[in-house]
């Protein structure tokens, strides 16, 4: 029986291939099976994936496509996907030995449909530059109808949690635009009732100079379309008179993580129909500047926990500077 099926969109990473599948036939879970999904890719990542399916004829699924994107290529493994849980790596990322045994596990012992392990940021030589724990101080068991803040704390990465194969029987990412995680994984979420987590750092997450997040262009009001996605989803959910986390997802991800994108915007104009779009968004919601400034994230007041260059930026934007330097945004990280 397969109990956990890996799926790893696989799309020009020669430069990295080896290490991430490397890292999962290494996987201390052996009842695993590891989807490599080839998005049409024009360097020398297929010739790797065949040496690896070679050498791992009973672990390696190599699945060929014509270029769709990420969701796409996820969506496609899905379709192929015989393990009780699934998991997504990203191929430029790696993980721990453990990750995949540790996760199953939670899940099997508190009847969990989502588990999920912390991140780390590392650099192309392996170097560490910044932990990313998903909940300071989260429970190993979360029953969610007892505790849903969760749904408005957890950062959405898909790469860093199992799911339970039946979440996704009539869900798939959606296709062509960015922001994915944040538009369906909320929404696994929301149809759950009991998330595990491992303190953990076992996902390593490599922070690339020329990935796709560093080009920051009006694709950023995808973060937008992607909370109205869950919004709808919500009010039809088990959890759906929870509004006050409701209200916190849409403070968290609508307007902090939008102005984040936001701040890296170069083009004038584009970044002018981006703030109108948050403004229209904030407005639509009743969500007033006061509220959004004493938005609490782990116990805390979120702006007050940020570097003090992001709260400038963030204070000034409030205050009505819909254009700020570059110079500042830099200091948003």
């Amino acid at each position: 029986m397969v109990k956990v099926s890996v799926i790893v969109p696989v799309y020009n990473v020669e430069k990295y291939l080896k290490k991430c599948l490397g890292s999962l036939v290494n996987q201390t879970l052996r009842e695993i099976e590891i989807i490599v999904v080839d998005d049409g890719s024009r360097d020398s990542s297929p010739i790797i994936i065949v040496e690896f399916e070679n050498e791992h004829p009973q672990l390696i699924k190599h699945l060929k496509k014509q270029n769709g994107g990420l969701s796409d290529a996820r969506n496609f493994g899905l379709d192929h996907a015989a393990g009780e849980f699934i998991g997504f790596v990203d191929a430029d990322d790696e993980v721990s030995p453990k990750m995949f045994a540790e996760l199953y596990a939670l899940c099997q012992k508190h009847d969990a449909q989502i588990a999920l392990c912390n991140l780390v940021k590392v650099d192309e030589y392996g170097n560490e530059l910044q932990k990313l724990p998903q909940i300071p101080n989260l429970p190993e068991k979360v029953v969610l109808h007892e505790d849903l803040t969760a749904f408005a704390d957890l950062s959405y990465f898909a790469c860093n949690k199992l799911f339970k194969k039946e979440l996704f029987k009539d869900k798939r990412f959606k296709k062509d635009v960015h922001f994915e995680d944040i538009q369906l994984i909320p929404q696994l979420l929301l149809d759950s009732t009991v998330i595990a987590h491992s303190p953990e750092y076992y996902y390593r997450y490599l922070e690339r100079n020329d990935s796709i997040s560093r080009t920051h262009t009006s694709k950023g009001l995808d973060i937008l379309r992607a909370v109205e996605d869950v919004e709808k989803y919500f009010s039809s959910s088990r959890y759906r008179r929870q509004q006050k986390e409701l209200r916190r997802f849409q403070i968290l991800e609508g307007v902090y993580t939008f102005l984040a994108y936001w701040a890296f915007v170069k083009d004038a104009e584009t970044s002018a129909k981006m703030a109108a779009e948050l403004k229209k968004f904030t407005q639509n919601r009743g969500l007033g500047i006061i509220e959004i400034l004493r938005y609490q994230r782990f116990g805390q007041n979120y702006l007050l926990s940020l570097p003090v260059g992001k709260q400038i930026f963030y204070l000034l934007y409030f205050a009505g500077f819909r254009r700020l330097p570059q110079r500042l945004a830099k200091n948003t990280n």
